[in-house]
């Protein structure tokens, strides 16, 4: 994924954020692939039998979008960290629905860290327990927690995270160890 300054893109955003609606619909298109290869990132980590497909993940993403204020985008980075964020917030409430009809599914939990370290990106992971973890730790240190995001949910690399939130490779590359041993440990406590 480009984060680099996309001219067209990125003036859309800036129309979309001063009022100009029709600038998401203009937007939508030029980004769909990348938006639909998120949701299929994203969809990866779920159960084979999940009901949602990466086609659905990305209009539900849209109507969401749709349905709020703009939020104050940047850039391209900074439009698909948002959307990566309601991927998250979507697949979360989807399975906390599906929790609360099953409860205690049985499935096996893998702690984050082993899941990064070995880059296993489980079917069965608890994605509600990660979301927890990850909200506590946004109570810590939200950047963390967006470096977490990024680089976990959203696949960035150690550069593109850097560029996206303005900040040093280096700092990010100090703070994602920091992250996973947190959510380690966190994980490994519920």
């Amino acid at each position: 994924m480009g984060l680099g300054r996309d001219t067209p893109v990125t003036d859309l955003l800036v129309r979309w954020r001063q009022g100009d609606g029709h600038a998401l619909d203009v937007l939508v298109p030029l980004v769909y692939g990348e938006l639909r290869a998120l949701a299929h990132h994203y969809l990866r980590h779920e159960r084979p039998d999940h009901t949602l497909q990466s086609i659905a993940l990305v209009h539900e993403v849209y109507l969401r979008l749709v349905g709020r204020e703009p939020p104050p985008l940047q850039n391209r980075g900074h439009f698909f960290g948002v959307a990566a964020r309601l991927m998250r917030e979507i697949l979360v409430e989807h399975a906390r629905s599906r929790q609360a009809v099953k409860r205690g599914s049985g499935a096996e939990l893998i702690p984050l860290d082993d899941l990064v370290e070995h880059g296993l990106f489980p079917v069965n992971l608890d994605i509600v327990r990660l979301d927890d973890a990850l909200r506590s730790l946004a109570h810590i240190d939200e950047r963390q927690s967006r470096i977490v995001e990024l680089r976990y949910f959203t696949g960035l690399s150690i550069d593109e995270t850097s560029e996206v939130l303005g900040i040093s490779a280096a700092t990010v590359s100090r703070e994602w160890t920091s992250a996973r041993a947190w959510l380690r440990g966190e994980m490994s406590r519920s």
